[in-house]
């Protein structure tokens, strides 16, 4: 087993993943298993930002909007935070974190990282698994330049 929490989440349970593509993958992560958290992260293990290839870099930005549009859509949420700091875990990967209309201003921004522990509830995170991944297949058919 991997010491990489992002490389070990190949071995995820179905009921996590968002989806799954030969560069990317999004899921539910344990210990980020909040309703609405999801985490996009490159399949092969590359450090930071600067480690992704031409390849993953041509596709990171169009994956996460997808993603970001599609936790939105279900979530209603009014923001929907892009978190990345590849610092505990180096392997790159961006929690998309959506920021829902009950949460007080003191825990927003990137303070909602705070709320992880008392709102962690795995199996309401991954209940909306199915309709995100729904929404992000719908939206990644959508023609490259347009953004609606």
């Amino acid at each position: 087993m991997s010491t990489c929490l992002p490389c070990a989440m190949e071995l995820a349970d179905d009921a996590a993943v968002v989806f799954r593509d030969p560069l990317w993958a999004c899921e539910v992560v344990p210990g980020f298993d909040v309703p609405g958290w999801f985490v996009l992260r490159v399949r092969r293990h590359a450090e930071r930002l600067q480690g992704l290839d031409a390849q993953e870099l041509a596709t990171y930005a169009r994956r996460l909007r997808d993603v970001v549009d599609a936790v939105g859509q279900v979530t209603g949420a009014p923001a929907v935070y892009q978190l990345t700091f590849g610092e505990a875990n180096p392997h790159h990967h961006t929690l998309v974190a959506a920021r829902g209309h009950d949460v007080p201003p003191e825990h927003r921004m990137g303070a909602i990282l705070n709320l992880r522990a008392a709102h962690a509830d795995t199996d309401a995170a991954c209940a909306l698994v199915p309709p995100v991944a729904a929404a992000y297949e719908r939206l990644a058919r959508r023609p490259q330049g347009r953004t609606a």
